[in-house]
Order: structure tokens, then sequence, then C-alpha cells
């Protein structure tokens, strides 16, 4: 486990406030041939899944998700489409914040592969995709 000297450990943990900032930032990090496909996707900060999403996914327990994309990625999307609700990735803070207690990773790089992997589905990535966006390729 390698700190970042940039992203040192919080002194407590981040409010939802907080932690959009540091997804703001994680999303600076991201090459800009895809952070251009993404400025109209919101990002927002939840302590948890509401309940219909953990129906949804059948989760056992809320900590189980940390995050998720909601809507239509872009291999999908049609300029006919009627859209109601805009683009979103969700990031579940009390859930990354657990993951982060119990995995001593750094804070900041947690929620940036949560959000790269977010990012993935809206591109239509595979994991394998994914992988070589967050090693710095793309």
């Amino acid at each position: 486990m390698t700190q970042d000297p940039m992203h040192r450990p919080p002194l407590h943990p981040p409010s939802a406030v907080e932690m959009e900032a540091m997804a703001e930032e994680a999303l600076a990090t991201i090459p800009e041939p895809l952070r251009v496909h993404v400025r109209n996707v919101l990002i927002r900060v939840e302590e948890f899944p509401d309940e219909d999403t953990a129906r949804d996914m059948e989760l056992e327990s809320p900590f189980d998700l940390l995050g998720l994309y909601s809507g239509v990625d872009l291999t999908r999307q049609s300029v006919s489409d009627v859209r109601l609700e805009p683009d979103a990735i969700f990031l579940y803070r009390r859930p990354i914040l657990d993951y982060w207690c119990e995995t001593g990773e750094d804070l900041f790089h947690v929620v940036r592969h949560v959000l790269i992997h977010e990012i993935g589905h809206h591109f239509g990535f595979s994991d394998d995709d994914m992988e070589r966006i967050e090693n710095g390729g793309e």
C-alpha cells in the first residue's frame, strides 16, 4: 500500500460534500478523451443506495455497493431518445468509508477506482478496459 504524497489520509471521515470534491479531483485525473464524454454526467454522493436500488441489485447489505452508474450507456444512446433523467454516477459514502477502513487503502484511490468503474459503465467498457484506464492507459 503506497501513499500518494498529494493525498494524505483524512483526519476524519469526509462528509458527502468533501467526498464529492474528492470525486471531482479524481475525475480530473482521467484522460481527456474519456472525460469529455462525462461532462454532463452528474456525480452524486449518497450515504447508501436507496431501497429500490438495494432491492433491484439484490443486495444482502447496503454496504455491498460502493457506486452505481444510472443512465443509458453511450453504446445504447440514440438522438431520438427522450431522456427524462440525466445520467448520474452515485458514490455511496458509507460503504466506501467502510471499505477504506477495512482495507487501509488510500481513500482518494478508492474513490477514483469506484468513479472509473462507474464511468466505464457509461462507456459500456469491460473490466479490462477500466483497469487500463485506472493504471494510466487510454
